[in-house]
């Protein structure tokens, strides 16, 4: 299996507000950014689909380290929490509904077939590749990647 290293950011100008994500997934000596800009969306929104797009990139199955400087999507990820919304019916324990399931499900189909390890990281604290996607991320939400987009899956 090929190891593969993604790592991840998001942005909101506002939460909700315009946002984008940056990501950049490295193999070996090859390097892919990705990036893009939503209309309406939160932070949160963000860091999750960055996620989603760098795994998405992968055409078989890979050893992935996903780095994110987000608490809610690594915890999610490493603590069980999204095991648990699903098995009480996308509910969190005090009953009330989980945000994002949208992209909670799209992420768990994306990490099909993966060996993936979740690794947060300090986010603003001089981390190259986590600077370089607070990059992109930001200028993602400023329109400077081409025009925003909806995020259809954002519900105010």
């Amino acid at each position: 299996m090929k190891h593969v290293q993604i790592y991840t950011d998001g942005s909101s100008r506002g939460n909700p507000g315009p946002g984008g994500y940056g990501t950049v997934v490295k193999y070996g000596q090859h390097a892919r950014e990705l990036a893009q800009g939503f209309k309406v969306t939160t932070n949160n929104r963000m860091e999750i689909l960055a996620a989603i797009a760098g795994l998405e990139l992968l055409n078989e199955p890979c050893q992935v380290t996903v780095y994110s400087d987000s608490r809610y999507l690594v915890d999610s990820q490493t603590k069980g929490w999204v095991d648990g919304w699903k098995l009480r019916g996308w509910k969190k324990k005090d009953k009330s509904g989980v945000k994002n399931v949208d992209l909670w499900k799209r992420l768990e189909a994306s990490a099909e077939g993966h060996e993936i390890d979740w690794q947060w990281v300090k986010g603003h604290d001089g981390h190259e590749m986590n600077e370089r996607c607070d990059t992109l991320a930001t200028e993602a939400a400023d329109g400077e990647y081409g025009a925003l987009i909806d995020d259809r899956g954002f519900k105010s």
